[in-house]
């Protein structure tokens, strides 16, 4: 594991979660086996991501998180759980999320909401409050405020078809603003049966596997997942590739919301003021490979292999935000020049890498056969995503959706390369777009800033 990074947090998204694997592998009490070596199913090593996630893309990914565009996530967090009755909401003060009071939001995102396809201000009193808002690192707004038939376009756009997630609606009163910097992932006390039960849902019934064939450690099997994992994993090796690809984007999701959690865990709480750090403890527990029986290792390499799907979506969508007409939109034009710049200097440094995965090798068979299996792949990820929505914990919901719907969005911009490449440069396009929506959860999912 490289040895460059000497820097540490817990932030969200797969490039924060490599950063600090890298990080804690300097702790003395930490794993003592590193993850190290090619990555199964790719091409691609542990080190070299290490090394290019530590001195180009991190820094960057950092600083694009706190601009405005990309701080604000608009969510509803009071969808009902679609598949069980809700064992009820947490009620642990950790869990609770502060929404951005509507009149802290700068014009920019209203437009985004209510009048989601023009860029002009509504009144005096909300431009006052859309400079208050943006002193505080306010944002979001429209995909494009240079075109008004882009604008409509994008509502008629029928994206049914190649959504990996199911969206909220942006419009529902339930729908609210949340400030991600302010409401940063923890560890808040949720877990137990009904955590269990989400994420066993999403195992045991959405990743393709029988349920004769048990996961390792898992707290809700016979014998309580006990057994080393033998027959597991060669019932995995057994599958094709795209759905061994799912297990493991599923499994790497996992790892980096274990990971943050160990990372920014409530220690102790003294005169009502909770103290947030590492927690040693848990995270060898979650991932230490004696006390996991060799899982854990495992579950960090899909981790990895997480971060490459992600990074692969990064430089496909690239020719998406290089053309004029995208404009990342909060009302603020030198600030949105500069948060495109960043934005593509980033894509710039993604195409530089010279081990991307090879998205071209999935659903490459009969084209038939290549085509019904991409839809059962569409779905059974689209389910998760509306499991998301059975988490009892608000802040975990939060997140949850958040990072689902950032790996839901870079799968969809895999699988519609040739979309892309039809992009016309100054005109709207039918068939591939973005919402503001996806376009935040990608680039927060994919490396949300540290909370130092």
């Amino acid at each position: 594991m490289s040895r460059g990074a000497r820097r540490g947090g817990a932030g969200q998204g797969a490039a924060a979660a490599v950063q600090l694997l890298v990080t804690l592998s300097f702790l003395p009490s930490v794993v003592e086996a590193q993850v190290t070596g090619v990555l199964d199913d790719c091409l691609c090593d542990v080190d070299s991501i290490d090394n290019f996630n530590t001195f180009k893309i991190f820094p960057k990914i950092k600083k694009l998180q706190e601009r405005d565009y990309f701080r604000y996530y608009k969510v509803n967090l009071k969808r009902p759980c679609p598949f069980w009755a809700e064992d009820g909401h947490c009620s642990i003060k950790d869990c609770h999320v502060e929404p951005c009071p509507e009149s802290k939001v700068p014009v920019g995102i209203k437009a985004g909401g209510a009048n989601k396809y023009l860029k002009v201000a509504n009144a005096t009193r909300e431009l006052e409050d859309c400079e208050q808002a943006s002193k505080l690192g306010a944002v979001n707004s429209t995909l494009s405020n240079q075109s008004k038939e882009a604008f409509i376009d994008w509502a008629r756009y029928d994206d049914s078809q190649d959504h990996f997630c199911e969206l909220d609606d942006e419009r529902s009163p339930a729908a609210q603003y949340v400030d991600l910097l302010l409401n940063p992932e923890r560890y808040t006390g949720y877990k137990g049966p009904s955590a269990w039960r989400v994420w066993n849902s999403i195992y045991e019934e959405n990743c393709f596997k029988p349920r004769s064939v048990y996961r390792p450690l898992n707290p809700l099997a016979p014998g309580r997942g006990k057994d080393d994992g033998e027959s597991f994993y060669t019932w995995l090796e057994g599958l094709c590739l795209e759905k061994r690809v799912f297990y493991k984007l599923i499994s790497g999701l996992h790892a980096s919301i274990n990971l943050h959690l160990c990372a920014n865990y409530l220690l102790e709480e003294t005169w009502g003021k909770p103290s947030w750090g590492p927690n040693m403890k848990e995270f060898k527990h979650r991932f230490d490979p004696v006390e996991t029986k060799g899982e854990g290792p495992r579950r960090l390499k899909n981790l990895y292999f997480l971060y490459l799907i992600e990074l692969r979506a990064l430089t496909k969508v690239a020719p998406y935000f290089e053309r004029s007409v995208v404009d990342l939109y909060t009302g603020n034009v030198e600030d949105d020049a500069d948060t495109k710049a960043l934005l593509l200097s980033i894509f710039q440094d993604t195409k530089s890498f010279p081990m991307h995965f090879d998205e071209r090798s999935m659903f490459a068979g009969d084209k038939k056969g290549a085509k019904s299996l991409k839809e059962e792949f569409r779905l059974h990820f689209k389910n998760i995503s509306r499991i998301m929505d059975c988490v009892g914990c608000d802040k975990c919901r939060l997140w949850g959706k958040l990072q689902t719907q950032g790996l839901g969005t870079a799968l969809k911009i895999l699988f519609s390369e040739k979309e892309i490449q039809k992009l016309p440069e100054n005109s709207p396009s039918k068939g591939f777009q973005l919402t503001r929506q996806e376009i935040v959860a990608l680039l927060n999912a994919f490396g949300r800033c540290p909370v130092q």
